[in-house]
């Protein structure tokens, strides 16, 4: 199932969601936000226009985290200092980094109990990347926030992973613990694109 289809851009065919006994597919992409789920879309997305205040004010603007926005917005700020300093800046001037700060602050400005990422370490530098990358493990150890990502780079998700799901062509190819996977010779040269696991860079 492509994460374009849960936001509501593109129709699911043969796919399902379902939270809580809810069909996630099928309602539009306000509504899903509704039952607790934010989405930080691949190539960030935000809203170039716009200053970086106003992306993130608008993550925060559904009913259940409207209360409490000033304080989200705190957080935000002490998560990525840099998006408080050029607050009054236009989203579309900041750096890619920059950018997948911001789209990330956005969807945490939501409070969501699931935060789904689609490539969030594409086009980033290794050092940025490797810094999203530990934030999402604070965050699901910090808060107890469920996180679903999509990556190509398998090293770095398995390093932030509770459990991977392999893919090729849509299909399942292998499903297990990080260890279990990157124990697997020809799972890992086939598909995951690293030679060991883990090492002390990990």
């Amino acid at each position: 199932m492509s994460l374009v289809a849960l936001r509501g851009v593109r129709k699911s065919f043969g796919s399902r969601l379902v939270l809580d006994g809810a069909d996630l597919i099928r309602p539009r992409a306000h509504e899903v936000c509704k039952h607790g789920i934010a989405i930080v879309p691949e190539g960030r997305r935000v809203f170039a226009g716009m200053t970086v205040r106003d992306n993130l004010v608008l993550g925060g603007y559904r009913r259940g985290a409207r209360a409490d926005r000033e304080e989200r917005l705190r957080r935000i700020h002490e998560l990525f200092p840099v998006l408080e300093e050029r607050a009054d800046q236009r989203a579309g001037t900041l750096s890619g980094g920059e950018q997948q700060m911001l789209a990330l602050g956005r969807a945490l400005m939501a409070g969501p109990r699931l935060l789904l990422l689609d490539e969030p370490s594409l086009g980033l530098a290794p050092q940025l990347a490797a810094r999203i990358m530990a934030l999402l493990r604070d965050l699901r150890d910090g808060t107890g926030l469920t996180v679903l990502l999509v990556e190509q780079n398998a090293r770095a998700a398995l390093s932030v992973a509770d459990r991977g799901i392999v893919l090729n062509l849509g299909r399942v190819v292998a499903d297990d613990t990080p260890a279990a996977l990157a124990a697997d010779d020809g799972l890992r040269h086939a598909y995951l694109g690293f030679e060991r696991w883990p090492d002390s860079s990990t």
